[in-house]
């Protein structure tokens, strides 16, 4: 007897439909299974066998061929465990077909029958949301319940969270009614998306702070350089406090990374904050951008829609560093390998540290450098110039005086609400400039502007998010402009024009800094930015000033 079911498969975040079919006839006891399987598909079937007769069902004993269709394609994780057991029950007749026919199934089995956890939930949800547009008799997705949540955040597909074999085959019957799972967006938001990390803990660095304003303003790149205990550390790790909200389509791409890796809980199934991630300087570069033979995100990936942090800069391996290149032009990276090839998004703002030299101190009055300068030279050697031309701004931290930390100082300096503030109003200004809509859910800050032009009246409304995300794409995925960061030269030319006076300023810097045709743009990006930050439309000279001051290793490095 022949039974078929749909299920979906991962390939790198996105879900990929695949029909299984399980053909039941007679003759000696023996398990076939075709359709490129991995070894994790091939091992199923001792655990389909044994969950089965563990829950009571009497296992096949004649011939089953099991096929994963599309041939062509590979099949991996442990998701095919759930329909494959099913299937062999309704090739048993025990199954109602019509019922099978409204739902996809996804789910990994343990020896007792319960449902495990499985990567990916909400790509699958979303896939099934495409299959359903096809197939107006599907209604949704049974999957196990921790991976519930995660998936009902497609709000127009039914989830149905089961726990063992025996639920869902009592749900198929009819003898049981499960709810679907709800979506719990408005919950998630309030719960998770506060930030405990906050600007006004870091004492003094009131020049770095203006730099973070910059940089999380436009979404340019930062280096930051400066001795061991300078701040450089805090003052990255509270970036993403002063970052807009994650829009709808951020959020959701975000998170199927993270799923796609198993990094999703069931107590956060959505990532509602943006991402910081801090690789260790002992990364690889497969770490880094991804990698294995079926292709997988890495670090710029996860970072994705939030802020990579490099501490230590010149301790990374340059190969690992080069292979940043890429990724920080076109804002995603692409992975092939033998089996498969996979495209990962990769737009992150990178904020990097360093010290001036090996030891540390160079500059520091406090204390004494002891490095030579072909130490500095081979030291700084290790971040090559093209690395070096695609990050805007090159930052000092000084060390901290002690009046600055000393618990007496009542003076907090600036915290993340002005910071966010300041930023918040550059965005909007950048939104209405490049022409699109900034949907901004923040409303814990006033910003004075109106809301006929920039904030849609939706845009309150974080409950679309499920019905929406189907269709919405990131800024790297449409290639729209949405900072100044990612202006194009044609772009530059016509909103960054200068007076004579800053045409000549360019000028001097350009011949006595030697600066490239890159770092050229980046400073007229900077400047668009300060402009915006200070309310001004055009670009004044203070404003290059400032901008041509934050290229300072285009300078001299050891002088």
């Amino acid at each position: 007897m022949l039974a078929k079911l749909q299920t979906l498969t991962l390939s790198g975040i996105d879900a990929l439909p695949v029909d299984v079919e399980i053909d039941i006839c007679h003759g000696s006891s023996a398990v076939t299974l075709v359709g490129l399987p991995s070894q994790v598909v091939k091992e199923s079937i001792q655990r389909v066998m044994r969950a089965l007769e563990n829950s009571g069902f009497t296992t096949p004993g004649n011939s089953i061929l099991i096929n994963l269709a599309p041939a062509e394609m590979h099949k991996q994780a442990a998701s095919f465990d759930l329909p494959i057991a099913i299937g062999l029950l309704a090739g048993q007749g025990q199954v109602p077909f019509e019922r099978l026919e409204e739902y996809v199934l996804v789910g990994e089995l343990a020896l007792d029958g319960q449902l495990r956890p499985i990567r990916g939930a909400l790509s699958m949800a979303l896939a099934c949301e495409k299959l359903r547009t096809r197939n107006p008799r599907l209604r949704g997705l049974i999957l196990p319940a921790e991976n519930a949540a995660e998936a009902a955040v497609v709000e127009s597909i039914e989830v149905i969270p089961v726990s063992s074999i025996s639920q869902l085959l009592a749900f198929i019957l009819g003898d049981l009614e499960i709810d679907p799972s709800p979506s719990r967006l408005e919950e998630i938001y309030a719960a998770h998306s506060q930030y405990d990390l906050d600007f006004a803990d870091v004492r003094g660095q009131e020049m770095a702070k203006r730099a973070m304003m910059i940089a999380a303003a436009g979404a340019h790149n930062m280096l930051m350089i400066g001795p061991p205990g300078s701040g450089k550390t805090m003052l990255a790790k509270r970036l993403p406090s002063v970052l807009p909200e994650l829009l709808p389509s951020e959020s959701v791409e975000t998170t199927r990374i993270y799923s796609s890796m198993g990094k999703i809980s069931s107590r956060t199934p959505l990532i509602v904050r943006r991402p910081f991630r801090s690789p260790h300087h002992t990364i690889s570069d497969s770490g880094m951008v991804g990698g294995g033979s079926i292709p997988a995100p890495g670090e710029i990936s996860l970072a994705h829609n939030g802020v990579l942090f490099l501490d230590e800069l010149p301790e990374f391996s340059r190969r690992t560093l080069e292979v940043l290149r890429q990724p920080l032009e076109d804002r995603e990276v692409t992975i092939s390998r033998a089996q498969a090839t996979a495209t990962f998004p990769s737009d992150f703002m990178l904020i990097a540290a360093m010290n001036p030299c090996p030891c540390g101190f160079r500059g520091d009055l406090r204390r004494q450098c002891n490095c030579s300068v072909p130490m500095i030279e081979r030291y700084m050697s290790k971040i090559s110039g093209p690395l070096l031309d695609r990050i805007d701004i090159h930052v000092e931290v000084p060390a901290v005086p002690y009046e600055d930390l000393s618990v007496a100082s009542t003076s907090t300096g600036t915290s993340s609400a002005d910071i966010r503030r300041e930023v918040l109003r550059a965005r909007q200004i950048q939104a209405r400039r490049f022409g699109y809509v900034l949907r901004n859910f923040d409303s814990r800050f006033d910003l004075g502007i109106s809301a006929d032009a920039e904030v849609p009246a939706d845009a309150d409304s974080r409950s679309s998010m499920g019905s929406d995300v189907q269709g919405s794409v990131s800024s790297a995925s449409s290639g729209r402009v949405l900072y100044n960061a990612q202006m194009t030269t044609r772009q530059i030319r016509q909103f960054c024009q200068l007076d004579q006076q800053s045409i000549q300023q360019l000028r001097a810097a350009m011949h006595q800094f030697g600066l490239s045709a890159r770092a050229h743009d980046k400073v007229l990006r900077i400047a668009r930015t300060i402009a915006d930050l200070d309310g001004s439309e055009n670009i004044q000279a203070d404003h290059l000033a400032e901008a041509i001051n934050y290229r300072i290793l285009d300078r001299n490095l050891w002088t």
